[in-house]
């Protein structure tokens, strides 16, 4: 049943398992259909810009107080569905003694490549104590979100690889391909430890509280099909699996991934985050019935006047009829001159405009009994 006001429900009433976020991440009829955005908790608030003033990114993931008010800031200013930590994919492999910095304007940079077997030893196994700032952020946020969700993540085995191979960003992943295709041996040893990191970076959000996870796979659509099937998805299964028995709804995202949608859900998580490319409808097609989908509206729509910013996330969530589940979201991250009032106009559309999109029709309500 739909509520006559999905903002007059107190959030902190409400046990997080019975929230809209995870009803819909596990194709349970909901209220309204649930919203949060990719990168909510950051550069694009004033609020956040203020207290990361002069406090480098990584230094700031440590902070559990820090990272507590960051991941909250969001929650407060749009009413979403559910908090994201604030953290970063390269706060693991930091932790594991990779010695990397994230560059303003760059993004990740690695001093020393990982490009040969004798490289592969640098990466030890992740030591939950080498992350208990994480630990602490996670428990305290908990206790400040009530019933509000809090989705934890981490990057996915194929992207954390292109970072540590090409020593940061790339936009053609030379390297990357010349190790997966030149030498499959390192390659996949490569990913099976990537995956151990990750898959232990999720375990350690889930143990302390996390809701939900995701896993990241921001650079997996440089890939074909064939290739993903064969290089990547195993590792990423792997990532997903070590959190199969924690109860929690797992959420698997890339970008440019619309001929990977299939592989993708095959690889174990209920939700498939989908990029702003291929129309949900398509998607719920690709990716199945056993599957809610997450998304997907361009972050470069907001820039627009109102009335086709609202025309368009009306055509998203008409699309997301055809899925058997549907978490409103951006295809990316919010972009850094994002306009805050815009996404809070975007929670209230899609809150009080979801109407009987908010309940999954009676073909996907059995599939999601079928699992």
């Amino acid at each position: 049943m739909r509520s006559a006001d999905p903002r007059s429900v107190d959030p902190r009433s409400v046990d997080p398992r019975d929230s809209a976020f995870i009803r819909a991440c596990r194709r349970e009829p909901v209220p309204h259909i649930p919203v949060w955005f990719m990168r909510q908790a950051g550069r694009s608030l004033p609020e956040y810009r203020k207290i990361r003033e002069g406090i480098p990114m990584l230094e700031a993931c440590r902070r559990p107080e820090l990272v507590t008010e960051i991941t909250l800031q969001p929650v407060r200013r749009y009413q979403v569905d559910a908090a994201i930590l604030f953290s970063d994919i390269v706060v693991p492999l930091a932790a594991v003694g990779v010695d990397l910095e994230i560059v303003p304007g760059v993004g990740p940079v690695v001093a020393r490549p990982i490009r040969s077997a004798a490289d592969l030893d640098r990466l030890r196994p992740l030591d939950p104590a080498a992350v208990g700032y994480v630990s602490a952020a996670v428990a305290a946020l908990r206790a400040e979100l009530g019933g509000t969700p809090l989705i934890g993540f981490a990057g996915a085995p194929f992207t954390l690889a292109s970072y540590l191979v090409e020593g940061g960003p790339s936009r053609h992943h030379e390297r990357t391909k010349a190790l997966m295709y030149g030498d499959p041996g390192i390659w996949h040893q490569l990913l099976a430890r990537l995956a151990g990191i990750a898959g232990g970076f999720l375990q350690v959000q889930v143990d302390a509280g996390a809701s939900a996870v995701q896993l990241f796979d921001s650079w997996v659509g440089a890939l074909s099909a064939a290739d993903y099937a064969t290089f990547v998805a195993p590792h990423s299964a792997a990532a997903l699996a070590a959190v199969a028995d924690r109860g929690v709804p797992r959420i698997h995202f890339g970008v440019g991934t619309g001929e990977l949608l299939g592989p993708m859900a095959e690889a174990g998580a209920e939700v498939v985050g989908v990029d702003w490319r291929v129309p949900l409808d398509q998607a719920a097609a690709r990716a199945g019935p056993r599957r809610a989908l997450q998304g997907n509206l361009d972050p470069a729509v907001v820039f627009a006047p109102w009335d086709a910013v609202a025309r368009q996330v009306d055509q998203v969530l008409a699309a997301g009829r055809a899925a058997a589940g549907h978490i409103f979201n951006l295809g990316h991250g919010v972009l850094p001159d994002t306009d805050p009032d815009v996404l809070a106009r975007i929670v209230e559309r899609v809150h009080t405009g979801s109407g009987s999109t908010g309940r999954p029709s009676a073909a996907s309500a059995s599939a999601a009994g079928s699992t």
